[in-house]
């Protein structure tokens, strides 16, 4: 990561402007052009630097639910059970892990029930325990990249 990078990562981590050009305003503020942030972005994602780009939306405040979700997947199934996993529309995001639970994934869902109803399907078809892990406490934690 170049200064620019870091510049970039810093400041669209808050405050991101909501407007017809959302882009155009963020790199004005950066003293870029919108073309220059938009492929900057673009590398960083591509470089796997950033995972993804976009907003984090509070299932909650807007009546779903979310939990963080694991299983212990045998090594030679993890591929198989992770297709099963991923199938389901409520699965956010899934992570591999260096750990007797090896798979960690995200559900949001429409409401809590759902979460689950989608907990129950999902063992049923790897025929796999999931441990439920329901946040108890929220945590803002920034991520600001020195020079």
């Amino acid at each position: 990561m170049d200064e620019l990078d870091r510049r970039i990562v810093n400041a669209l981590q808050g405050g991101f402007p909501v407007c017809e050009r959302p882009f155009a305003a963020a790199a004005e503020g950066l003293g870029i052009d919108e073309a220059t942030l938009l492929a900057r972005l673009a590398a960083l994602r591509a470089e796997g630097v950033l995972s993804r780009f976009g907003p984090l939306w509070k299932a909650e405040g807007l009546g779903g639910a979310v939990t963080l979700a694991a299983m212990a997947v045998p090594t030679e199934r993890f591929e198989a059970v992770a297709a099963l996993v991923n199938a389901h529309p409520e699965v956010a995001h899934n992570y591999e892990r260096d750990h007797r639970l090896n798979m960690w994934f995200v559900l949001a869902t429409e409401s809590a029930a759902a979460i689950a109803v989608t907990i129950r399907a999902i063992e049923a078809e790897t025929g796999l325990a999931v441990l439920n892990m329901p946040r108890e406490a929220e945590y803002h934690v920034g991520l600001r990249l020195e020079a």
